[in-house]
């Protein structure tokens, strides 16, 4: 019989660490609990997947462990319906873990569990019947188990990802994935118990869930979440106890703004850590927090399907400002002749570039997805055992990589990812549209806005409420032009 600290969830509760005001061990049980208390969810989850529709909270951990057996598919909160049902539909969901104010955006027949009151109790809706569970009479969850043990070559999660063609992908994640990663981060970000991390980013995210819930928690620390990011209220934790923040470039941005305006002493307080990803970190932005913060601002790298961090400015080494860091414990990274993206399989047998030379950078270890739910052939492509990540860069003698720009169709916008095709297809199923074509705008604090052009007999008032309704709130276009 496997480790029961092979799966995410239960490792997660050996670590001894807090979410906010919960234990983790507290909110594991709760979700276990769940299982134990309701034969309807069970039913309705017998032979499929679960759903988690929340915002970075406590409850994610309850419902991951409440998950225990299945993949869950992690929906970002700024999904639109059509989205949600879309994700859902393709991945075989049979129940959603989310709260009453989300709720509404789900498909009506689907089974709920709303969370609104974990870890003390949990609802469960199936078929139009609502049962209340208590969830915090239960006697703890005593977890014992070797706190090395790899993790189990299951599905843990899956996140719906790589819409180059124009349809999402659910990239499947098993828990020796996630824990391999998560490991990783606790050595590169010298994680202890005496940490606070302060939680910005969602948890439906990778970078989210792993860097600053997964890998802190394992090292038994403590974890303080944000539902919303409000910079004032971000700001000023950073001088009250927090040793760790984790964010994508426009956070930081908000945060230097809070800091400077209302005049605050981050270098009084405990802060040691702060790290930046999900898209290319301005050199004078990484510059100015040094200065005005005392403390380096360390890139980072990596992408859902590996886990998703694949290089980092670790803690132990001076931060290369300007670079992406150096490889992760246990992750393999090569940078090699560019694939021909969207036109075919890369070449197997060709070796890695010479340092220096820009080319396509490749990883590889235990972080690397299994694959995707399904139609894998418009996703990431491999290269042998090496998966192709659609990023330019290019290696330097002393092992840090640079960013060099993108090989697969998309851009940035607040750290998420924008796909071009799938807002066009989107768009193009509204009524008396014949074409249209997406482009980045240059912005200075969100990476990039949006810009639509579309072909037809539409207004730009009818094509705004489409996209409102069909779309994320990030992937909402700026500048719509109708020709």
């Amino acid at each position: 019989m496997s480790d029961p600290l092979s799966l995410l969830p239960l490792a997660l509760a050996a670590g001894g660490g807090r979410v906010n005001e919960h234990e983790a061990q507290q909110l594991v049980a709760a979700g276990l609990t769940l299982l134990q208390r309701s034969a309807p969810l069970v039913r309705a989850l017998a032979g499929r997947r679960s759903a988690i529709l929340l915002p970075t909270s406590s409850a994610f951990l309850t419902a991951l462990a409440a998950s225990e057996g299945r993949g869950a598919v992690l929906v970002n909160p700024l999904a639109a319906p059509p989205e949600i049902a879309f994700q859902c539909a393709d991945a075989g969901v049979g129940a959603v873990f989310t709260t009453s104010a989300f709720a509404p955006r789900l498909p009506a027949d689907l089974p709920v569990v709303l969370l609104d009151d974990a870890p003390r109790a949990a609802r469960v809706v199936v078929a139009g019947t609502s049962r209340d569970v208590d969830l915090g009479s239960h006697h703890g969850l005593a977890v014992e188990g070797e706190r090395d043990a790899p993790g189990r070559d299951e599905e843990a999660v899956i996140v719906y990802t790589s819409a180059m063609r124009g349809t999402p992908l659910g990239a499947v994640l098993t828990h020796a994935n996630l824990l391999a990663n998560a490991r990783s981060t606790v050595s590169a970000v010298a994680n202890s118990a005496n940490d606070h991390v302060l939680a910005l980013l969602p948890f439906s995210h990778l970078f989210g869930l792993t860097v600053t819930a997964s890998a802190p928690l394992l090292a038994g620390a403590r974890v303080t979440t944000m539902d919303r990011f409000h910079p004032g209220r971000a700001a000023e934790l950073l001088v009250d106890g927090v040793t760790e923040v984790v964010g994508v470039p426009s956070v930081f941005h908000a945060l230097l703004q809070m800091i400077e305006r209302r005049g605050l002493d981050v270098r009084s307080g405990v802060l040691r850590v702060c790290i930046c990803g999900g898209a290319p970190l301005p050199r004078e932005l990484q510059d100015r927090w040094a200065d005005v913060t005392g403390v380096e601002l360390r890139q980072g790298y990596g992408l859902t399907e590996a886990g998703p961090v694949c290089l980092f400015n670790r803690i132990d080494r001076p931060n290369a400002r300007g670079t992406l860091g150096i490889a992760y414990p246990g992750v393999e990274v090569g940078v090699f002749p560019p694939a021909p993206w969207l036109g075919g399989p890369p070449s197997v047998g060709e070796a890695p570039l010479p340092d220096g030379t820009v080319g396509e950078i490749c990883v590889r270890g235990e972080n690397v997805f299994r694959g995707y739910v399904r139609d894998g052939s418009a996703g990431l492509p491999r290269r042998g055992d090496w998966l192709c990540t659609g990023d330019r860069g290019a290696r330097a003698e002393d092992g840090t990589v640079s960013f060099h720009g993108l090989l697969k169709p998309m851009f940035t916008r607040n750290g998420f990812n924008i796909y071009p095709r799938e807002i066009e297809r989107a768009v193009e199923e509204l009524a008396g549209v014949s074409r249209a074509t997406v482009r980045a705008l240059p912005d200075a604090e969100r990476e990039h806005a949006i810009a639509l052009q579309v072909t037809g007999a539409v207004t730009e008032a009818e094509v705004r409420a489409w996209c409102a309704q069909r779309l994320s709130v990030y992937k909402q276009p700026a500048v719509v032009e109708i020709v």
